[in-house]
């Protein structure tokens, strides 16, 4: 019985494209806490754009956004 390979061939997409195409200008919302979560590890890291999957202009978005909502309390700057 062969194996299965799991996780080849699956390419990541980011997150906020769209099929049609990346839209620009490329803007995150730094209120959408829930949303930021998701792109920070545990101890508030953020993940690479590898591992979140999201292209580079979304990238450096919510990177700012993510600095944007630490600097107004939103979310911690490290976490538990």
């Amino acid at each position: 019985m062969p194996r299965k390979k799991f996780g080849r061939n699956r390419k990541n997409r980011c997150r906020f494209c769209t099929p049609e195409g990346c839209p620009r200008p490329a803007y995150v919302d730094y209120k959408d806490v829930g949303l930021l979560k998701k792109l920070c590890t545990n101890q508030s890291k953020m993940f690479s754009r590898k591992r979140s999957g999201n292209c580079a202009a979304f990238q450096r978005a919510s990177s700012d956004a993510v600095k944007r909502a630490r600097f107004m309390a939103l979310i911690p700057y490290v976490g538990e």
